[in-house]
């Protein structure tokens, strides 16, 4: 497996891309990882660490996208950058997969233009892994699109099913509508109207709303709603992880006796952290593109990425692109009264 790294996309790039991508190769998670940006300052960087130089290759791109720059504008104005590039290896095949730490919607504008819709998906999302109380759950759309309506919330569904289905192993997995309230007749019009379609698509296993407070207890597998309100969950939920660690460390320290107790209870705090931290989960999969578009967090440091790298090869290897593109062949060519209705995983795999 090659993956193509965006080496100019986070925050402190590229010293988090270039530890992760070492790390990545020290520890076989792919066969390459090709480092795409400045290439003199690339080299000279790499300098200063010990690793495997035929498995990690530069390839050069002489501009970068900030993450206050304008996604369209940006990718249409700097097309010799280093995610515009990434994007470019793999669209080549010289990789089997690409991944940035940079501006997400951008990313999703350079994958869209590059790779292009699947035939059939009216809207590509980005799907995010949440840790839960209970198995990981994913969550589209996390800001791809902030304003949708029902027929796009159900293709979420569609999506987030099929890449469920074969990241997890899960053959049905169950569906959820993020709303205000569990009943069918809560929240706004397109929320009714997303309730009444989800609930009529027989081969989709939808289980009804859920609330926000709900979101983490992992009842579900896959929740939908527009990218707006992913992205302001999304968030929240990283907010309330950091001020509630920030509140734990500041009560820990106040005395000698909450010393003591910290002492004790680290292991359960070290457990928390870890279950909790975005950095294990790596990257979030941009869904209903003809391409593999890992976009990890733009706080990302060098486990992030690596993990974002592992999670790449993961998709790749899971063959979701590819799965999603025979599912919506399938229904372009199907003549009955329901062309949204979903074919299950274990249907896929029988044919």
């Amino acid at each position: 497996m090659r993956i193509a790294l965006d080496a100019f996309g986070s925050d402190k790039a590229p010293f988090p891309e270039i530890e992760g991508a070492i790390q990545a190769i020290k520890e076989d998670i792919c066969d390459e990882v090709i480092l795409v940006g400045d290439e003199a300052s690339l080299r000279n960087d790499l300098e200063k660490y010990f690793y495997d130089k035929d498995r990690i290759r530069i390839e050069h791109a002489s501009e970068r996208i900030n993450m206050e720059d304008h996604a369209a504008e940006a990718v249409r104005a700097k097309k010799n950058s280093s995610m515009v590039r990434s994007v470019q290896l793999h669209m080549s095949g010289a990789a089997d997969a690409a991944v940035s730490a940079g501006n997400s919607g951008a990313f999703m504008t350079a994958s869209l233009f590059g790779y292009g819709r699947i035939k059939g998906v009216s809207r590509p999302a980005i799907a995010v892994t949440l840790p839960t109380m209970k198995q990981p759950e994913i969550l589209l759309d996390m800001g791809a699109n902030v304003d949708c309506d029902a027929e796009n919330l159900l293709q979420f569904a569609q999506l987030g099913t099929i890449y469920f289905s074969y990241i997890y192993k899960v053959p049905n997995p169950r569906v959820a509508l993020l709303n205000i309230g569990e009943e069918n007749a809560k929240g706004n019009f397109m929320s009714r109207e997303a309730w009444n379609l989800l609930s009529q698509a027989q081969d989709l296993n939808f289980v009804g709303n859920i609330e926000g407070k709900d979101v983490l207890k992992g009842d579900c597998d896959v929740i939908v709603c527009d990218g707006f309100v992913g992205n302001v969950v999304l968030k929240t939920i990283e907010g309330a992880v950091m001020a509630v660690f920030e509140l734990l460390k500041e009560q820990l320290n106040k005395d000698w006796i909450a010393k003591f107790g910290a002492v004790l209870s680290y292991p359960v705090y070290s457990y928390l952290r870890h279950k909790l931290d975005h950095t294990e989960i790596g990257g979030a999969l941009l869904v209903g593109l003809n391409g593999c578009s890992i976009v990890c967090h733009g706080s990302s440091n060098a486990n992030a990425i690596k993990n974002g790298i592992q999670f790449a090869v993961r998709t790749a290897q899971a063959g979701v692109v590819n799965h999603t593109k025979e599912y919506f062949e399938r229904i372009s060519k199907c003549h009955c009264t329901m062309p949204n209705s979903l074919l299950s995983a274990a249907t896929l795999r029988q044919r």
